[in-house]
């Protein structure tokens, strides 16, 4: 049994990224400002538009919740691409589900995709592509919670900095249970890009991703694996959860001694005793993933208008 274990908060986490954006906003004297699109009675997505608004409001960002009917969504999305005072749009999912929500995350612009939902962001994060223009000036734009749990796994010191960039997980095995569009399986991706074994599990079974090979490492190779959750979990180092759902619980007893534990859920995934087995628990994200949303805010702001970045990492 684990001896000991420490849980981070997403509030210690965020606190250095939320003091530079708002350093940065009070310095350069400007006032950002963000749309939220609401259409759904989600209450996980009122809590989240709940706690965009007062992060917002504490590190000088403007924040507007335009509350609108499903069907009237893709028309009000259109309408805010044309506001030049509008810098980035984000849009509460779930709305209609599946393919309908595929849709309307490539409505919006992609100078405005806060949320890096968009299918050219998608794209770029699955083929590791990590810049928009060719002198690397303009980083891509990554979705919110899958970035979120990197900056919580650089923090816990999970990624190793004595590695190159793109090498930074190696010898790392993480399993990720949950791999929806928006959050589980762009994050696989990610983790697999920076050199992770990577166990994605959901309903219809466990994929491996792992980084590609050859001339080009874009392409992270993803396949099916006959495997169960039994299976694959003690043999991870860090095990991520993100079930929708009060009913699901992942068994203490499949976690081996010192695994980080991280829950993305708005529910708790992780039996109440997980403590015993893990060095690490981060039992929320919520706080970093609107750090990161602000910080994707800022940067879209600067390419709205053409205030390139100095390339950094």
């Amino acid at each position: 049994m684990s001896t000991s274990c420490k849980t981070v908060l997403a509030s210690t986490v965020s606190a250095s990224f939320r003091e530079q954006i708002k350093k940065d906003i009070k310095e350069r004297q400007i006032r950002p400002k963000l749309v939220g699109f609401l259409a759904n009675e989600d209450p996980a997505a009122k809590k989240y538009a709940e706690w965009t608004s007062k992060t917002c409001a504490e590190t000088g960002v403007e924040f507007e919740l335009r509350k609108v009917d499903k069907q009237d969504l893709e028309e009000k999305i259109t309408e805010a691409n044309e506001e030049k005072e509008v810098n980035g749009i984000m849009v509460y999912y779930p709305v209609f589900g599946g393919k309908q929500d595929l849709y309307l995350q490539s409505c919006v612009s992609e100078l405005k995709d806060v949320e890096g939902l968009c299918h050219k962001f998608v794209y770029n994060v699955y083929h590791n592509i990590r810049y928009l223009d060719e002198g690397e000036t303009m980083k891509c734009i990554i979705p919110c919670t899958p970035l979120a749990i990197v900056k919580i796994l650089e923090y816990i010191g999970v990624y190793n900095s004595v590695l190159p960039y793109g090498n930074r997980l190696y010898g790392r095995t993480i399993t990720v249970v949950n791999r929806s569009e928006i959050v589980g399986r762009p994050l696989a991706a990610m983790l697999a890009n920076d050199g992770a074994k990577v166990f994605s599990v959901d309903v219809n079974g466990i994929q491996l991703f792992t980084r590609g090979t050859g001339i080009r490492l874009q392409a992270h190779k993803v396949e099916d694996i006959d495997a169960k959750l039994e299976d694959v979990v003690p043999q991870s180092d860090v095990v991520i959860t993100g079930v929708p759902t009060p009913k699901y619980k992942l068994p203490t007893s499949l976690l081996k001694d010192g695994v980080i534990a991280i829950n993305f859920s708005s529910f708790a995934n992780f039996e109440d005793d997980v403590k015993s087995r893990a060095s690490i628990f981060v039992p929320s994200v919520g706080k970093v993933t609107v750090a990161m949303l602000e910080r994707n805010l800022l940067r879209l702001h600067d390419y709205q208008n053409n205030v390139l970045e100095k390339k950094q990492n």
